[in-house]
């Protein structure tokens, strides 16, 4: 692999001024060439857009011309007393007149047809003008088409109109236009239609450029290219949609005259600014930069050793030793407060963890306290006077045999409930060890953590949300259900730091389910694997929070509890999330709909291998 070398430092203060007004140079003249392109191109653009819609609207002008002079010569065929009497009568004598070859080469027309209301085609031409005759192959085509073709759809409620239409791949103006009498009376008897054949050579006679005709496009089309533009406009059909596409390209004349012009404009003005900012590198380098280096070279070195000494350098009444007595002065403050931001930190941070420890070693007690405050105040199971004197009446020889299995009955009752009450004593008691042990770990672990990062180890994560779950059913006087996975999901962390972060968890979640009011609720915990991390929910159906203050709970000295101050607990956990390479979030809906918190960590290899040895 290559070394990058790290470009060294000018060596002298003329080379930095050539560095810094060269790239105040290219700034410059890019700023410049910007300039000038925002006040030549646009112009120049829109120049060539104005061309270029004016070559858009010179074509269709050229269509609608074309469809309108066929249209034009059609209406005089269909107003005209000869034609309304043929469609009533045909006669051999008015197809030979009005069909002749002299008359479709004066009419400039290749086809003629006359169609009855019904469709019915009852005569029809289309003849090769320049060569004069018949093209059978292009009549049955157009034959065809007027099958296809709705009239009365495309005359629109008029008596003519004009449009176009495709001929296998020939393009064709079509006229149309109902048959009535000279003076445009008497019902419609049919449609006399007429077809003037449109070429490329043509369509480029009409527009004096060299043109084609293309496949139909919705829209015009403008693409413009380095050198020319490309237009595509849309050849309308009976419908209005395109049946073919007039397409040529024209030159950009006024865009390239335009890039010209802005070459030689940034040209011109590059080298004046190259001038000016040669005269300005001789005059700074002379009153500004070499003054400057001594202090350029002492800020270097207070950057690379961190040390904040002070620059000695003679006397100077100007702005440069002005500058130097303000740089020396902001050292020695930066210096002072270096020195008190040290001091604070270690005061503050001994504080934090001395309130942070007492923090979770009174959540850790809080199991503690109720054992032993349910167990003074707990009643005895039987009273003893009552169980001696149910004894010496039981050692009477009098006594009836159904009183003595009374008597007998009641004793066995009493001592069973003095052994049901003496081992639930017993349990009761083994919870408070095992919190009790919980504290004296907290302890124990608190001069180490304080002083180094946890290490991190394989924890079974479901075995200390079962531990946790377990106290934190006694830390309170509300009854919570807790339900959480049995298999164990091994994770990577410290597992007293995270026994007291799921504590304090647990801790909060108790303390949001009895502010419901409700004197019950519950605590779901669920535990999913995702690629190398492992992701615990603590789902718990209290009050809640509103989704606005998330960020707020993990600040220290916050508290949604109103009797309470503090807040410590979250900002705890999240630290200590965070030393364990882990993540905590909380989350919830709204007041009133519970709240979630996210907890992720590492995923250790003995949790694979577990999977793989139960796969």
């Amino acid at each position: 692999m290559p070394i990058t070398r790290r470009p060294r430092a000018p060596a002298s203060l003329g080379a930095k001024l050539v560095l810094i007004l060269t790239a105040v140079g290219l700034l410059g003249a890019a700023a410049l060439a910007l300039l000038l392109a925002t006040v030549i191109t646009p112009g120049f653009n829109r120049l060539e857009r104005d061309a270029v819609e004016g070559h858009v609207a010179r074509t269709q002008a050229v269509v609608h011309d074309v469809a309108s002079k066929v249209e034009n010569g059609v209406r005089d065929y269909g107003d005209w007393n000869s034609s309304y009497d043929y469609m009533a009568n045909p006669t051999a004598a008015f197809e030979q007149e009005s069909f002749s070859t002299l008359a479709m080469v004066n009419l400039d027309v290749n086809g003629m047809a006359y169609v009855a209301n019904d469709g019915r085609i009852l005569i029809s031409r289309w003849l090769d003008i320049e060569r004069e005759a018949d093209v059978p192959a292009m009549r049955a085509r157009l034959n065809a088409a007027i099958a296809k073709l709705d009239v009365g759809a495309a005359l629109k409620g008029k008596s003519s109109a004009g449009f176009y239409l495709r001929l296998g791949d020939t393009l064709a103006a079509i006229g149309v236009a109902q048959v009535r009498r000279s003076d445009g009376s008497g019902d419609p008897r049919g449609y006399v239609l007429m077809a003037r054949a449109i070429t490329s050579a043509q369509l480029s006679t009409l527009l004096q450029l060299q043109a084609s005709l293309a496949d139909p496009v919705a829209a015009v089309t403008i693409t413009p290219s380095r050198s020319r533009t490309r237009i595509a406009v849309p050849i309308p059909g009976p419908d209005g949609r395109a049946v073919a596409t007039a397409a040529y390209a024209v030159p950009r004349d006024l865009s390239t005259l335009g890039t010209r012009m802005l070459i030689l404009a940034v040209v011109g003005s590059s080298l004046l600014l190259a001038v000016v900012l040669w005269v300005l590198r001789r005059m700074i380098s002379r009153l500004v930069l070499r003054p400057l280096n001594r202090v350029e070279r002492h800020m270097g070195l207070v950057r690379a050793s961190g040390q904040l000494g002070l620059l000695t350098d003679k006397p100077r009444d100007d702005e440069i030793g002005s500058l130097v007595t303000s740089f020396n002065s902001m050292l020695k403050q930066l210096k002072d407060l270096r020195e008190q931001l040290e001091v604070q930190s270690f005061t503050l941070g001994r504080s934090e963890s001395a309130v942070a420890v007492m923090h979770n070693v009174r959540n850790a007690l809080n199991p503690i306290s109720t054992v032993l405050s349910q167990g003074l105040g707990r009643p005895l199971a039987l009273d003893r006077p009552t169980m001696d004197k149910a004894l010496a009446e039981l050692t009477r020889e009098d006594l009836s045999p159904v009183r003595r299995q009374k008597l007998v009955a009641f004793l066995a009752a009493a001592f069973e409930a003095i052994d049901q009450e003496r081992e639930d004593r017993r349990d009761q008691l083994g919870i408070g060890r095992e919190a009790l042990h919980h504290v004296l770990e907290i302890i124990g672990m608190q001069q180490e953590a304080a002083h180094e990062r946890p290490p991190l180890d394989a924890c079974d994560m479901s075995d200390i949300v079962a531990q946790n779950a377990t106290i934190a059913r006694y830390s309170g006087e509300t009854s919570i259900a807790f339900s959480f996975p049995s298999r164990p999901h091994w994770v990577l962390g410290n597992r007293v730091i995270l026994s007291q972060v799921i504590g304090n968890l647990f801790a909060n979640a108790a303390e949001s389910i009895a502010a419901t009011g409700r004197g019950g609720g519950s605590i779901a915990v669920a535990i999913h694997d995702k690629e190398d991390r492992v992701e615990i929910i603590i789902r718990d159906d209290g009050e809640g929070f509103d989704p606005a203050t998330a960020p707020t709970l993990f600040q220290r000295g916050f508290s949604t509890r109103k009797h309470k101050s503090g807040g410590l607990g979250l900002h705890w956990c999240a630290n200590s999330m965070l030393a364990m390479e882990g993540t905590l979030e909380l989350r919830s809906d709204g007041l009133g709909t519970g709240a979630r918190a996210v907890l992720t960590l590492g995923r250790t290899e003995i949790m694979e291998t577990e999977e793989e040895l139960a796969a």
